[in-house]
């Protein structure tokens, strides 16, 4: 098989989670470049009409599906209605995620909550799902899991205090590594994305106050971009990444490595 065809994801059907704007509409853009069907979830309509509008601009026809992933009751329903749509489900892409910032002995419990429904037990059901229904009765799969470099590594406390984020983070590379080494059998690949600081909704007030100070502790000395994570995402999505599973691989400059 040639490089081309490797990577080429003519054919797939692609979920997105989180799939309305930042990293998950920059994966959504990547995949459905290569030529996957891409669906997208998220909790709000209007966000996904327009990140519909935007990827049909680029020429990729999306299908969208209201779902908030930190209610458990919404998540078997959200894998119905994309099987039910386009009949598998071979790229699952579990983006959505969601922080909190507090001191640990601070940390309200409600908060702990949220971020483990929706950063982790949102995942596992999702992922536990897609495989069931549509990746092991195909014999294929590519999972990818949107992690952090805060689930590799503590978050400094002068930066952000984020107790809650760097346990589900970490719990959902421990998710990441037991999937691929259970679903290995099955050809489906399970890898962790660990993104560093990237500018978005959620990182807007930690870059504010401290980006020179983060931007000082990386070696390549930016922020990640609109384009960083879309490489490896199509690496992990294509037939080139069958060798590669169980993998928390970093996408942050190098900050991790200091």
């Amino acid at each position: 098989m040639g490089v081309k065809q490797l990577f080429d994801l003519g054919g797939r059907v692609a979920l997105i989670t989180g799939g309305s704007r930042g990293l998950g509409l920059q994966m959504a853009e990547a995949l459905g470049e290569m030529g996957a069907k891409i669906a997208i979830s998220a909790r709000k309509q209007s966000e996904l009409d327009e990140a519909v509008a935007h990827l049909a601009g680029l020429g990729i026809a999306a299908t969208a599906f209201v779902c908030d992933i930190g209610r458990r009751e919404q998540i078997a329903p959200l894998a119905d209605a994309v099987l039910a749509k386009f009949g598998k489900v071979d790229i699952l892409v579990n983006n959505a995620g969601a922080t909190w910032g507090a001191p640990a002995e601070d940390h309200p419990i409600e908060g702990w909550d949220k971020l483990v429904n929706v950063n982790l037990t949102g995942a596992f059901i999702l992922s536990q799902q897609i495989a069931k229904k549509s990746m092991i009765p195909a014999g294929w799969g590519r999972i990818l899991n949107t992690a952090s470099i805060a689930g590799l590594t503590a978050s400094d406390p002068r930066v952000v205090k984020t107790v809650a984020y760097n346990a589900t983070k970490h719990g959902l590379v421990g998710l990441t590594r037991q999937c691929a080494a259970e679903w290995g059998r099955y050809g489906i690949t399970v890898n962790a994305i660990c993104p560093g600081f990237f500018p978005s909704k959620m990182t807007a007030a930690t870059l504010d106050a401290e980006g020179a100070f983060l931007l000082a502790g990386t070696p390549t000395g930016r922020l990640g971009n609109d384009e960083d994570l879309k490489g490896l995402a199509v690496l992990l999505a294509s037939e080139a990444s069958r060798h590669i599973t169980g993998q928390a691989i970093a996408v942050d400059g190098g900050a991790t490595i200091l």
